[in-house]
């Protein structure tokens, strides 16, 4: 039984990791869906934007948001001020009327203030962008190109990670976001992605839903809602954002454990993503929920590996021994994460203790409507 547990636990273990995207390979190689090479009309857009004591961030953004290519009569911004206590909302009526600025006294959190934004939208296409980071000038060009397909509904940008230099991040975080991009890129290859990237997706206006008041995870909410009303969800890998790999310590992680919690909560406001009305109900499961599972599928392995009889299933348990001891390694010591190993270890260990944690604040309760 020790056995065939610890075989189990692998095996869904590789699967949630490596075996999902193989089997989209697969599926691409015999049905690739591709996306329109040409722009043949301009609809107006609009750009929305949720901002909260971002005053250290909205010069550069707004001066960012000025440098984009697309035609500036076809271009409307609405950026909400959700409650901030430092010099955002002065910041936006400064900018105004070039930028709809959204003035709330109270937070309410992201979710909210992006319906609030939403309503005063008058493009034919939704645009959605966060604070921090930059985006290229063509960034929303590319993203439109793609709804010249009727069939898409929803379409989402890729987010680059780099150092603090503006080199590509090398390290595990750096590896771990290559494997999630190339699963979108075959997501969108072979039919829907599930998900966005939330700093840089677009959808339709009329299938925007509106998002339940303390939602996480709008980049997934959003465009879940837009795959039930029969539209493709498409990674755009030309729309890019820029942003950085947090230098100081437990910043990843602290957006991490957020993040899977907002995986969780999504069971709860929107059960039906786990009945037969989710299209995509095999990748939903596949992509989001059997990560969340790993960190006690790890622990399961390490057990049954240890009271399994044999010198195979000792082997087993020492290599994870040793794999848990370099994760501590490139932990306690950063340097260490040069060693590419240590690097992939430590990054491994810390996704599964965010998702261990994210279970832990969906089970008490705990919320947050802003990082």
């Amino acid at each position: 039984m020790t056995k065939l547990i610890f075989w189990y636990c692998f095996a869904l273990t590789v699967y949630a990791y490596l075996g999902y995207a193989i089997w989209l390979w697969f599926c691409v190689r015999f049905r690739k869906r591709r996306l329109p090479g040409t722009r043949s009309a301009t609809p107006n857009v609009s750009i929305i934007m949720a901002a909260r004591n971002e005053e250290a961030n909205l010069p550069a953004k707004l001066e960012n948001l000025r440098r984009l290519t697309f035609p500036r009569d076809r271009l409307q911004i609405v950026i909400v001020s959700d409650g901030s206590t430092d010099r955002t909302a002065e910041i936006l009526r400064e900018q105004a009327p070039g930028i709809v600025p959204v003035i709330l006294e109270r937070s309410n959190g992201k979710a909210a203030a992006l319906n609030e934004a939403v309503r005063l939208a008058q493009g034919e296409i939704l645009v959605f962008l966060d604070a921090r980071q930059t985006v290229d000038e063509d960034a929303v060009s590319e993203l439109v190109a793609c709804f010249d397909d009727p069939t898409i509904g929803a379409v989402s940008g890729e987010l680059l990670l780099e150092t603090p230099s503006g080199a590509a991040s090398e390290e595990g975080l750096g590896i771990y976001w290559k494997i999630e991009k190339t699963v979108r890129k075959l997501e969108s290859a072979s039919g829907s992605v599930v998900g966005v990237t939330g700093a840089i997706y677009a959808i339709r206006r009329e299938l925007y839903t509106e998002i339940p008041p303390g939602t996480i995870l709008d980049d997934v909410f959003v465009p879940m809602n837009v795959a039930r009303k029969g539209k493709r969800i498409v990674f755009q890998p030309s729309a890019i954002a820029r942003d950085r790999i947090f230098s100081k310590k437990g910043k990843e992680f602290s957006r991490k454990v957020r993040t899977l919690t907002g995986n969780y909560q999504l069971l709860r406001l929107a059960p039906w993503l786990l009945s037969p009305s989710n299209p995509l109900l095999f990748r939903f499961v596949s992509h989001k929920l059997l990560r969340l599972l790993v960190p006690f599928l790890m622990i399961l392995m390490l057990v049954s590996s240890a009271l399994a009889k044999g010198p195979l299933y000792a082997t087993i348990f020492w290599i994870q021994i040793v794999f848990y001891i370099s994760a501590a390694f490139g932990t306690l010591i950063p340097s260490a994460k040069k060693f590419r190993p240590i690097a992939i270890a430590s990054t491994f260990v810390m996704l599964n203790m965010a998702a261990a944690l994210a279970f832990y604040n969906f089970i008490v309760g705990r919320k947050e409507v802003w990082n």
